[in-house]
């Protein structure tokens, strides 16, 4: 290891308090014990690191150090005692109470909490956040349920689909990320879900629409007929006379919105039958004699 603290942490003579500051988060980042168990080079290099950041941070002692008042360690020069000694001794602490930008600062900065307790007890830190993605059904998103995941150990998790779920959304599992380090808390699990196609539904918002087949018969004389939602089937009253794109609403048929639902919008298609008897194909043929008309009218160029 360097007796020069700057060498230490990756810096010039002439980097700025920012810069340093930087520097030793980085290093402690990538070089905590904590994060490296069973890693000697990475707890000594950590080591040299927090002491050169405790002698840098503070713009008087660096102030001293280049003008070689005080050696890397602190002490007065005529004392000659090594950067390495201090770096290496019990000195070398991951944490203290001193200054501004001090080391529980810097590790508040890092892991989103402040760094306590000293090195016999362990630093507690939040555990990572972990991420997942799950496909859902239509169904599930829209009227809610609940999935089981298997995570990547071998474990599996619960995940409670909210109702009226949207495609993209992610979902938030306190607690259930990885674990704390030194007895701190667990993360966060977080689970991004994707919601699958459905065969004739579709979402607008909360709204659900479908597009419902009708027959010749149906449309010109109105019927009573069933109709789908995600709740189920539901009587539906076609209008007498009702044309192909003819729009009805169903309220509260769709998903959940606050304290209420969305609608189920339903767009008529007038469907021919698969055959065309002789039967109707001579009444359509003298109907459209006295009764013909001309929906285009008003499209021409």
């Amino acid at each position: 290891m360097s007796n020069d603290p700057y060498a230490a942490l990756g810096v010039t003579k002439t980097a700025s308090q920012d810069d340093i500051k930087k520097a030793y988060r980085r290093i402690a980042k990538e070089s905590h014990p904590d994060l490296n168990p069973g890693d000697p080079a990475a707890e000594a290099r950590f080591k040299a690191a927090a002491a050169a950041f405790d002698l840098l941070k503070d713009p008087e002692k660096r102030g001293r150090f280049d003008r070689g008042e005080i050696d890397a360690s602190g002490q007065e020069t005529p004392e000659r005692r090594f950067y390495r000694e201090y770096a290496e001794g019990p000195e070398a602490t991951y944490h203290t109470s001193r200054g501004y930008e001090d080391f529980s600062d810097v590790f508040g900065d890092l892991f989103g909490q402040r760094a306590r307790g000293g090195r016999s007890g362990g630093m507690q830190m939040r555990g990572p956040d972990q991420y997942y993605t799950l496909e859902v059904g239509f169904l599930e998103a829209a009227k809610g349920a609940v999935r089981r995941i298997t995570l990547p150990g071998g474990g599996t998790l619960d995940v409670k689909i909210p109702e009226g779920l949207a495609d993209g959304q992610t979902i938030r599992l306190r607690g259930k990320g990885g674990p704390g380090l030194g007895g701190g808390p667990s993360g966060d699990a977080l689970v991004t879900v994707s919601v699958a196609a459905h065969p004739f539904f579709r979402r607008e918002a909360a709204d659900i629409l479908v597009d419902l087949p009708i027959t010749f018969d149906e449309a010109v004389l109105g019927a009573k007929i069933e109709c789908p939602t995600i709740g189920g089937r539901v009587a539906l009253t076609v209008p007498k006379g009702a044309t192909s794109g003819q729009v009805l609403r169903l309220r509260g048929r769709g998903v959940k919105k606050g304290a209420g639902h969305g609608d189920q919008r339903v767009t008529l298609k007038i469907v021919a039958p698969p055959k065309i008897d002789p039967e109707l194909e001579d009444f359509m043929r003298r109907w459209r004699v006295d009764h013909r008309y001309d929906p285009r009218r008003g499209m021409g160029a």
